[in-house]
């Protein structure tokens, strides 16, 4: 075998110098590349480690909006989501679970800007109009290929309503419900519930907005509606007069079902807002938040 020829003392000192600036360039480079975005995916595994307190402060943001932090929700804004249709009054658990992220984030209540944004359109394809969306959005699979979600804030359950003296006024069974004629806003776990769980014998009535399946259920064009059940009960004391909540569903053994909220696909906040949503959930603000504007959400009988 043909051993190769040594360097002379010149050219180890050039080979060496070479070696030493290639390893220098890689390195620069490397700090110059872009970051891996997978960690803002929406998982709370990894919020953790890529949210650290520096990165996370209102100034180093890149929000929407420089200084502000600009907040989606849909119009119009219902109880007991928000109050009085007015996202930026702090009132209802939305509201105030978006004004708790923004104070974790470094925003003061003056620098949230709320945007008008359809309830579809949050979680389709293609760039956003806001930080995060906030509008009772479930995170799903079929969803977070679209968009990024938060770790979820509140914990969903299903229930039905309908008119005293409809049909199902009484049922107390699923099958109680199988010859109903029911309603839900598209593109909603409500809508899911219905075909899914309920099975009904009947298609269900499918409505843009959830204030027309409310004016259907008022006119009596459906027999019952399936909503979350805070606005279950929001419908019965406030919208619909002699309406009543006939009962939630089981979610015992079903996949557990939460509102997350909605960032745009591979956004640079998906990482820090999940932390402080994770952070508003151990140190018992979302509870504390849930008891003082849902706490009339107990209490519905279970349909199985």
């Amino acid at each position: 075998m043909r051993l190769a020829k040594p360097l002379s003392p010149s050219r180890q000192v050039l080979a060496s110098a070479v070696l030493l600036a290639t390893t220098v360039m890689a390195a620069a480079l490397a700090g110059c590349s872009p970051q891996d975005d997978t960690a803002a995916s929406g998982t709370p595994a990894s919020s953790s480690a890529a949210a650290t307190s520096a990165s996370c402060t209102a100034s180093a943001l890149p929000t929407h909006t420089a200084g502000k932090l600009t907040v989606g929700t849909d119009n119009p804004a219902y109880d007991p989501w928000f109050s009085d249709d007015k996202p930026s009054n702090g009132k209802g658990y939305e509201s105030a679970v978006a004004y708790a992220v923004a104070k974790q984030l470094g925003f003061t209540p003056g620098q949230v800007v709320w945007q008008t944004v359809p309830f579809n359109s949050a979680f389709s394809p293609g760039v956003k109009n806001f930080d995060f969306d906030i509008n009772q959005v479930s995170i799903s699979a079929d969803r977070k290929k679209a968009v990024d979600f938060s770790p979820g804030y509140y914990d969903v359950r299903q229930a039905v309503v309908a008119r005293k003296g409809s049909p199902i006024a009484n049922a107390r069974t699923l099958a109680d419900l199988k010859d109903a004629k029911l309603g839900a806003q598209v593109g909603t776990s409500s809508l899911d519930t219905i075909t899914d769980v309920v099975k009904p014998s009947k298609q269900p009535a499918v409505y843009q907005r959830n204030d027309l399946a409310v004016a259907a259920l008022k006119n009596g064009q459906v027999d019952g509606i399936v909503v979350d059940l805070p606005t279950a009960f929001y419908i019965t004391g406030a919208q619909v007069p002699g309406a009543k909540v006939v009962g939630q569903f089981d979610t015992a053994g079903a996949p557990s079902e939460q509102f997350g909220l909605v960032l745009d696909k591979g956004s640079k906040l998906t990482a820090c807002v999940s932390a402080a949503v994770t952070k508003l959930r151990t140190d018992g603000t979302l509870a504390a938040l849930e008891k003082q504007w849902l706490s009339d959400a107990v209490g519905a009988p279970v349909l199985k």
